[in-house]
């Protein structure tokens, strides 16, 4: 029986091959090489790239959607320059990209929460210590994030694997004016910038967002990463209208009982204060901060120590000769850590009222099989994102300005 030819292996070219080769090994702005793919979503694609024996992250957008996020991005990332804020090395296109080069991170916590289902409690508090230190900052700028989400926030590289750092910026945008300090005006009827599952009520009712939103998505973020999942995740849908709703009834009819049952009642209280903050009103971040610090340190006896569950010995080896542990603990003052024992100090007298809350293992909370998984991952659209861009025409005066280099 006659056999028909086989095609050759290298004749086997996807679209994806075909695409690829148009990036990677190729060397931009004549020095970055594109050496390996590390990712890719709405925003584009994302490539480890090298130059004099560093390695950097490469962030492509295609120019041929007229869209100019990344422009927008880098200027607000070189405005931020700081603590939790990837360094921008450039900023600049070609005939087919605009291309951000910026300092190359670990994995999201989206990927290991991906390979791990659920973070323990102590880990869960240590890294809702650093949102926190990263969204004062930048909120202390005049800047909201407006997509608080795992996949926005990384790890740190080699050394610097303890510290949290957070990403993707092409939706944020001024909530005040940074010379009299003034908030912009509270709008009602605005779409939903951000991405459903872990969004505010108030940015589901279509307000407009300011600094409490970012913090309630923390909340939501943080109980994720306890829980497994959220309660309005797989919910029926037939229209993203429809998602919208369902997400939104769901998430004001589930309480902070509900949400936080069987976790300790920092969780909770961060879920209602967060939910309760006014417009325009200063958020208490170090109040929240030291919740956590006191339930991990009194409560739970353990280190403040940025031990995750997925640190490895090769992981602590990498730190050894860096300083960054201290210095996440360092950044926002330089004797954070007399400051941390202070504030549990001032918590002794009512630790005894408190002992025995904390469980001895975490609430097994069955995760119920998903209907509609993509329902809420993809939010950021196109038109969502050109959105964003005029939005953050504030007026002249406002603008931030970049100190990066941009090409």
């Amino acid at each position: 029986m006659d056999e028909s030819p086989k095609t050759p292996k290298s004749e086997k070219f996807s679209e994806e091959h075909l695409y690829e080769d148009n990036i990677k090994n190729q060397l931009f702005f004549s020095k970055y090489r594109a050496i390996k793919k590390l990712g890719e979503g709405s925003f584009g694609k994302v490539y480890k790239g090298q130059y004099k024996g560093e390695f950097y992250a490469l962030k492509f957008e295609s120019r041929a959607e007229g869209q100019n996020l990344l422009e927008t991005e880098a200027t607000i990332m070189c405005y931020l320059k700081g603590p939790h804020i990837p360094f921008v090395k450039s900023y600049g296109s070609n005939t087919e990209y605009n291309i951000l080069v910026m300092e190359l991170l670990g994995k999201s916590l989206e990927d290991i929460f991906n390979i791990k289902l659920k973070f323990s409690i102590k880990t869960t508090a240590m890294l809702g210590y650093q949102m926190l230190s990263v969204l004062q900052y930048i909120h202390d700028r005049h800047i909201i994030h407006r997509d608080i989400k795992p996949d926005n926030y990384v790890m740190g590289y080699n050394d610097k694997n303890a510290r949290l750092y957070l990403l993707d910026f092409g939706l944020a945008k001024k909530y005040r004016s940074s010379k009299t300090l003034v908030q912009y005006p509270y709008i009602k009827k605005k779409k939903l910038t951000g991405t459903a599952r872990y969004a505010s009520i108030h940015a589901l009712e279509e307000m407009e967002q300011s600094r409490r939103d970012d913090l309630e998505s923390t909340g939501y973020v943080l109980m994720y990463f306890l829980r497994g999942s959220l309660p309005w995740q797989g919910l029926k849908i037939k229209t993203k209208e429809d998602r919208y709703k369902k997400i939104l009834d769901k998430k004001k009819g589930t309480t902070s009982n509900e949400l936080c049952k069987d976790f300790p009642e920092e969780f909770k209280y961060f879920i209602d204060y967060t939910r309760n903050l006014g417009y325009a009103e200063n958020p208490d971040y170090e109040k929240l901060k030291k919740n956590f610090i006191y339930l991990i340190r009194e409560r739970m006896c353990e280190n403040f120590d940025f031990i995750y569950d997925w640190t490895t010995q090769n992981d602590l080896k990498k730190r050894e000769n860096s300083n960054d542990v201290n210095l996440i603990l360092d950044e926002n003052d330089k004797k954070e850590d007399e400051i941390i024992n202070k504030l549990v100090d001032e918590e002794n007298n009512i630790k005894n009222k408190n002992k025995g809350n904390v469980p001895e293992k975490e609430g097994d909370i069955k995760v119920e099989d998903v209907e509609n998984e993509e329902e809420d991952d993809n939010d950021n659209d196109n038109e969502n994102k050109k959105k964003s861009e005029k939005e953050n025409e504030n007026d002249n005066e406002d603008k931030v300005e970049s100190n990066c280099c941009l090409m």
